[in-house]
């Protein structure tokens, strides 16, 4: 699989991207792709191999279990931005993470207005990150706002639910299973000691041709 942003700059692994995929194999030909049944994919990625975990089918919604990975270099810095001095959470779980706790969903909106962009092209992230504004609501769930890198405002985002939960789980009182919802829905991750495990769901909502442009004539 091979990922590119709305501006055409490529991307490691997408969480929500994965599902869709899987969802576009097991509706055109379960159990008749190389590496997979019905009920399980293997698609590899530029952030690794990812394995789907078929748990419903419902055409057109698809709910799979994604094994995504260990998350690496967890750690917790400040970065000056905006004017000021903000405690941040920096991962990776396939592509790069920064996430921002805050207390109050309040000032998760508030942050995510002021410091999104500014986050997401800090001179700290040469290549770029993924942002995601978190508050615990309680051990079990979280809430997120997401700026994606090549992208901007997100209403979802598989590996920043991914990010979010772990930071949130590390440095924020969360468990580490727990519900992450965003303006898109939500998505639940489960940390355990061998990798995070996502859950969500893809909807088939339109099928179209791709057509090779033909070469100039004459030629």
């Amino acid at each position: 699989m091979r990922l590119f942003n709305a501006d055409g700059s490529p991307a490691e692994v997408s969480g929500n991207g994965v599902r869709c995929l899987g969802a576009l194999l097991v509706e055109s030909a379960p159990g008749e792709m190389d590496g997979a049944t019905a009920d399980s994919i293997e698609i590899e990625t530029a952030g690794g191999l990812k394995t789907l975990t078929l748990l419903r089918a419902e055409h057109p919604r698809y709910t799979f279990c994604a094994g995504m990975g260990r998350p690496r270099g967890l750690r917790e810095e400040e970065l000056a931005v905006g004017g000021e001095r903000v405690r941040v959470v920096v991962l990776s779980v396939g592509n790069p993470q920064c996430v921002v706790l805050s207390p109050s969903m309040d000032e998760v909106e508030s942050r995510f207005r002021r410091l999104g962009r500014l986050l997401a092209t800090h001179d700290r992230f040469p290549e770029g990150t993924n942002v995601e504004f978190a508050t615990v609501e309680r051990p079990d769930r979280i809430r997120i706002r997401i700026w994606e890198r090549g992208v901007g405002p997100t209403l979802a985002s598989g590996t920043g639910a991914c990010a979010a939960a772990v930071a949130a789980a590390s440095y924020g009182g969360a468990a580490r299973s727990a519900e992450v919802v965003s303006p898109g829905g939500a998505q639940r991750v489960d940390w355990t000691e061998e990798e995070i495990r996502l859950t969500g769901w893809a909807d088939i909502v339109a099928r179209g041709r791709w057509v090779p442009p033909l070469p100039p004539t004459g030629v």
